[in-house]
């Protein structure tokens, strides 16, 4: 299965060095011909015929409830990251809820597995070390197309490097990393089948995907209240490009 899938790949990467439309070129996107190559390849190969077939047999054997411990679970995994990003962000109150909501779910919430932390009033803080960079100062850097990955840029592939890699083997084991990880990503794709179709009609998927994801970190990097006014995109999923 990889073999036929690597030279796929590679074949796409050969054919895809065209040059971009005048009225396509993007200055936060320098690599567009190669990212639109990557682009097709994840959306026609790896997402579908390996990720959405996953996450459809994992929506057909699973139920609401358990779907929702899964998310509980992994979400408060990553809590003492948010927490430690918290603290770089320059946010001792939303350090305290991270922390506070990782002590309670792990003990009241079974590991993990239920989220009684927010029936306290604890609310998830979602924090990333690539916000971090951005508070720090720290420019977004070329838009990237990941293999496998999806769309990031210079600054925030580092920034997940660091989120889902370093940080959580502080206290967990490579393998046990990368099984929280392929976890998330297939809960995170199977909460986003509904959505697929919006992406799928839209004018030019790429561009939509690129312009959704420079909105969504926009409004992470400032809690919601971004100094600019964005276009509203009806009915979108602000998770729906996570881990595609």
């Amino acid at each position: 299965m990889l073999k036929p899938i690597l030279s796929a790949f590679a074949a796409l990467i050969l054919s895809g060095c065209a040059t971009v439309a005048p009225e396509k070129v993007d200055e936060r996107d320098p690599l567009q011909s190669i990212n639109r190559t990557v682009y097709d390849f994840n959306m026609d190969v790896l997402d579908a015929y390996i990720l959405k077939p996953v996450a459809e047999g994992y929506l057909a054997v699973t139920n609401d409830p358990v779907r929702k411990s899964v998310y509980a679970f992994t979400t408060n995994i990553a809590a003492p990251t948010d927490a430690v990003n918290s603290l770089l962000q320059g946010k001792p109150k939303d350090t305290g809820i991270n922390t506070a909501r990782f002590l309670v779910n792990s003990t009241v919430g079974i590991f993990g597995l239920f989220d009684v932390a927010s029936s306290l009033g604890l609310k998830h803080k979602d924090e990333d070390f690539g916000q971090t960079l951005g508070v720090w100062g720290v420019g977004d850097g070329a838009y990237l197309m990941l293999p496998g990955y999806g769309p990031s840029t210079a600054r925030n592939i580092t920034g997940d490097v660091v989120d889902n890699f370093v940080l959580p083997e502080l206290a967990l084991s490579t393998p046990q990393s990368l099984l929280v990880f392929a976890v998330r990503a297939i809960d995170t794709r199977a909460s986003l089948l509904s959505q697929e179709k919006l992406l799928r009609e839209s004018l030019d998927p790429y561009v939509f995907m690129k312009d959704i994801y420079f909105q969504r970190q926009l409004y992470e990097l400032y809690d919601g209240n971004p100094p600019i006014k964005e276009e509203e995109v009806e009915d979108f999923d602000e998770d729906f490009l996570e881990n595609l």
